[in-house]
């Protein structure tokens, strides 16, 4: 052997040595006797430093060291043998895998594990080393074999993991599309996959707990260009899983919102649960559909009137569904607990309603809208206030005489005193015809909430 090759040469002839494969013998054989201790190590060092590890049962950490002794067999087989790792030598490992995703252990956390399994096994190889020449040759021949056989486990583990989460993920998806059309349906699920999903989502077995129905209908901005294969499936789906963190009875029901992709819409079913606010959620919705168009996603959103249990759910889908129809075209959210019943009709109402009206209370209207609405508020506020002059000047913040200006103006322009209840309803009549129009004027943003005098249909509203 040339002596410019001698340290490097040498170093690989003595690894080779007799004494280095004693040494190597020597450790293999105390690690293997001191397995049950190694595992034992292992298990309390995840504890230590996994959290999500210390936060699991007795039962589960069990299996946890059950797979170490497993993995440092494996390892201590594949050491003896001097051979490389095969895939049939952790066939276990899918299994091992299934249990820590249904257990909610996060692929990060499951490949810790294996780093600190790893970390163990290789500080007991570094202990029984000694300090002799051979014994430290024999634990540095150990490493390479020791990395191949962590990475191909742990590569082998997260690939597992993560197809049993793809189907655990479609299985959900199915279970919760199954769930929702039985309820659609009308029917209650009274067993299997379908019941533990209605419970999970706070559809318990009380048939007549409140509930509401959310259908939404993703728009294309018109400033955005759509990009990748589909656009509207990806905001549909970002959406939806929006709709389903929201829990409308929060600590009263628990669970998620149940919310479904079906087809080209979103179908939510919030629990009110007992003593629940419709109102609250609809504002909570508001919210939501505006949080989300900050992200690029508009929404259009109907949300039916409260539903006195399942039975009532197809009825209340409808209802969900039709409402949409009276958003503009730039979305908005339509919530039928914030509209009373003349709202409604006036919202449903068709072109021979309006051509009903006679012109000149549509001209006056049209012309009291385009100078701020004074007039249109002084008729809502003496309605609201069982026509009492006095109050509805103070809620205008105007005088009496004021008032009764504006009064005297409508009625010569009308025909109509706003003191006859007939003329009155009529009057109201019209106000809601006109505010079921969309918006033509950019500065009504939200469809017949221009001011609180001046609010016509504040159940329905339009892109902030």
């Amino acid at each position: 052997m040339s002596s410019g090759s001698g340290g490097r040469a040498g170093a690989e002839t003595f690894t080779g040595t007799e004494p280095v494969r004693a040494q190597r013998a020597r450790i293999l054989s105390e690690l293997l006797s001191d397995l049950d201790r190694l595992a034992e190590v292992a298990v309390a060092t995840m504890r230590a430093e996994i959290p999500a590890y210390a936060a699991q049962p007795e039962a589960f950490l069990a299996d946890v060291r059950d797979q170490v002794v497993r993995h440092y067999r494996g390892k201590l087989a594949v050491l003896f043998e001097d051979r490389t790792v095969k895939p049939e030598d952790i066939a276990y490992v899918r299994q091992a895998a299934a249990r820590r995703a249904r257990a909610g252990v996060a692929l990060a956390d499951y490949i810790n594990a294996f780093r600190v399994g790893q970390q163990v096994f290789w500080e007991s190889v570094l202990a029984r080393a000694g300090h002799t020449y051979a014994g430290r040759e024999a634990a540095l021949s150990l490493a390479a074999p020791l990395m191949r056989y962590c990475d191909f486990a742990s590569t082998h583990a997260a690939n597992a993991y993560m197809e049993f989460q793809q189907y655990a993920a479609a299985e959900a998806v199915r279970e919760t599309r199954d769930l929702l059309e039985t309820l659609l349906a009308g029917a209650a699920p009274t067993r299997g996959p379908q019941l533990a999903a209605a419970q999970a989502h706070g559809l318990g077995p009380d048939v007549r707990t409140p509930l509401l129905v959310v259908v939404a209908v993703v728009l294309d901005p018109p400033s955005v260009v759509p990009r990748g294969p589909d656009r509207g499936a990806d905001a549909r789906h970002a959406a939806c899983a929006a709709l389903a963190r929201m829990s409308a009875g929060g600590a009263r029901t628990g669970g998620r919102t149940l919310s479904v992709v079906r087809q080209s819409e979103i179908v939510a079913i919030p629990v009110l649960g007992q003593g629940g606010d419709p109102e609250e959620l609809c504002d909570r919705l508001q919210a939501l559909r505006e949080s989300l168009l900050a992200e690029g996603i508009v929404l259009a959103m109907g949300i039916s009137t409260v539903a006195a249990g399942i039975a009532h759910l197809p009825q209340a889908y409808q209802e969900a569904r039709a409402v949409i129809d009276f958003l503009p075209e730039d979305g908005g959210v339509a919530a039928l607990p914030r509209i009373t019943p003349f709202q409604y009709l006036a919202l449903g109402a068709d072109d021979t309603a309006r051509n009903l009206v006679d012109p000149r209370i549509t001209s006056l209207l049209d012309e009291d809208r385009a100078r701020g609405g004074v007039l249109t508020a002084t008729i809502r506020a003496f309605a609201a206030a069982d026509l009492n002059l006095r109050t509805a000047a103070e809620r205008l913040q105007i005088h009496p005489n004021t008032a009764q200006y504006r009064l005297r103006r409508i009625q010569e322009r009308t025909g109509r005193s706003l003191r006859r209840i007939d003329d009155l309803v009529e009057l109201l009549v019209a106000i809601a015809l006109q505010d079921s129009l969309p918006p033509t004027n950019p500065e009504r943003k939200k469809l017949g909430t221009a001011t609180d005098e001046d609010r016509g249909t504040s159940g329905v509203r339009s892109s902030p």
